[in-house]
């Protein structure tokens, strides 16, 4: 079960979206549900809907002409040794990822937890 709509994405989006993206569109929503399901179970449904849309623009491409692949955390370009290179942070183009701010929008954070072997686990009673 998708938590956004074509139309959210359609409303986010610079360009509009041709036929065939619609059908895509609409697939990867359901995957992005998945996704979603699958690494946070607190979220609210705005929050959902909104990191949903994220994914699928992410996936999709923006619209803008910028050359530089939607969700590109570093790039380089060079002239005359037609040359380019791009880091993607948390995915790569074309495919549904969380980024950072996904992860937080989702309540996910990167704390690293430990227990020590020493201290004993409380007793039942």
């Amino acid at each position: 079960m998708a938590y956004a709509t074509y139309s959210d994405v359609q409303k986010r989006m610079l360009r509009q979206m041709s036929d065939a993206e619609t059908t895509v569109c609409n697939a990867l929503l359901d995957d992005a549900a998945v996704l979603i399901d699958s690494t946070s179970t607190k979220a609210t449904d705005v929050v959902k809907l909104a990191v949903s849309c994220r994914m699928v623009i992410r996936a999709l491409g923006d619209g803008t002409d910028s050359g530089v692949p939607t969700g590109a955390t570093q790039g380089s370009v060079s002239a005359l040794g037609y040359s380019q290179s791009w880091t993607i942070g948390s995915g790569s183009v074309g495919q549904l990822y969380l980024d950072k701010t996904d992860r937080k929008l989702l309540g996910l954070s990167n704390a690293i937890g430990s227990r020590s072997p020493i201290e004993s686990f409380p007793e039942e009673s």
